[in-house]
């Protein structure tokens, strides 16, 4: 039984003093790949350098958070095609628009998403999604710019089943994590509806860490708990969530 983290910022502080212990516990629960989606410019080095040495374990995203993305934003972006030129990743990301924390910038977030947009078409990568509080934004621009292309995951999907839906049209993947187990999230009713064939596993580490965790830093090792939630939810085998998913995020990433 093998599983993936899809989401996960374990280049961050948080986990400076740790981060060995980190994977190990991630082994030891049989979450054998960690994505490491990108923030802004100045967290690709450390990212990278995760990414060389936990080589085969940890996978690079190169991308503009939508809360980093002020009036200077297209600046970030050509430091970003920089990388590109230079670099192997997996995916862009993470990107999208965020209408919770600041709503003054949502029209350069959706310029700056449709651009990373264009930057996973033109390196054949999946493009990783933040919504928050902002579904049909970010739903409306991948809409409209989905080709045989661009595919890619909406991460931390707290979703209505009828979001869920479109997401599948359009042949997105779902991530689902710690909120997953919140009680009153509300994805109770949601998880026994999704089409399993697109979702993946994820913890954002260090947020969201899932119930029984819930409030401390969150790490992959934890993936097996979001796992038993879906598969309590779903009257599903452990073993067949994992099979599912991980076979997901093998093919989204082309993890090997």
């Amino acid at each position: 039984m093998v599983f993936h983290d899809t989401h996960a910022h374990i280049y961050l502080k948080d986990f400076k003093e740790d981060v060995a212990d980190i994977i190990n516990r991630s082994h030891e629960k049989q979450v054998l790949k960690v994505v490491m989606p990108n923030i802004n410019s100045e967290t690709v080095e450390q990212m990278l350098e995760i990414e060389e040495r936990f080589k085969g374990i940890c996978y690079s995203s190169i991308g503009l958070h939508p809360c980093d993305v002020k009036k200077d934003f297209e600046k970030e972006l050509y430091k970003m095609e920089d990388w590109l030129k230079s670099h192997s990743f997996v995916a862009i990301g993470e990107t999208g628009t965020d209408l919770y924390w600041d709503k003054s910038f949502i029209e350069q977030q959706k310029e700056s998403l449709r651009i990373q947009c264009n930057f996973a078409k033109e390196y054949n990568i999946p493009i990783i999604l933040h919504s928050r509080d902002s579904f049909e934004e970010t739903f409306s621009i991948m809409e409209s710019e989905k080709n045989e292309k661009l595919n890619g995951v909406f991460h931390c999907f707290t979703g209505s089943i009828e979001e869920a839906e479109k997401v599948r049209k359009i042949g997105f993947y779902i991530g689902l994590g710690g909120v997953s187990t919140f009680k009153n999230a509300g994805m109770d009713k949601v998880i026994p509806e999704i089409d399993m064939d697109n979702v993946v596993l994820e913890t954002d580490s260090p947020y969201l860490a899932p119930v029984p965790h819930r409030g401390k830093r969150n790490e992959p090792s934890y993936i097996p708990l979001i796992a038993e939630r879906i598969a309590d939810l779903r009257k599903m085998d452990l073993e067949e969530v994992a099979e599912i998913t991980t076979k997901n995020s093998s093919s989204l990433f082309n993890l090997s």
